[in-house]
């Protein structure tokens, strides 16, 4: 599968209405396989730690981070999910 192929069936817009039958499920995330030297896997691992953060969640910030920089971000990127755990109350 390449990155031009279409997403995944089924994998529509979101609503926004949870409650709604109508509502449809937001794409699926994509996967990627990726080889690293193992001291710059290290490095990546003691960074995510120091961030509070999964190694993948860390590798998706520094890949957003980096085509940010160079103006590549697609506007249509869905924003990352905050980190933590979700308030009891709702907000």
């Amino acid at each position: 599968m390449s990155d031009s192929d279409p997403p995944s069936e089924g994998a529509t817009a979101d609503s926004g209405d949870p409650g709604d039958p109508g509502a449809q499920r937001p794409p699926a995330r994509r996967s990627l396989l990726l080889r690293l030297d193992p001291a710059v896997h290290e490095a990546l691992t003691r960074l995510a730690q120091d961030e509070l953060r999964s190694v993948n969640a860390e590798v998706e910030m520094l890949i957003r981070e980096a085509l940010r920089k160079r103006g590549r971000l697609p506007k249509a990127a869905r924003p990352l999910p905050r980190r933590g755990r979700p308030r009891s109350d709702g907000g």
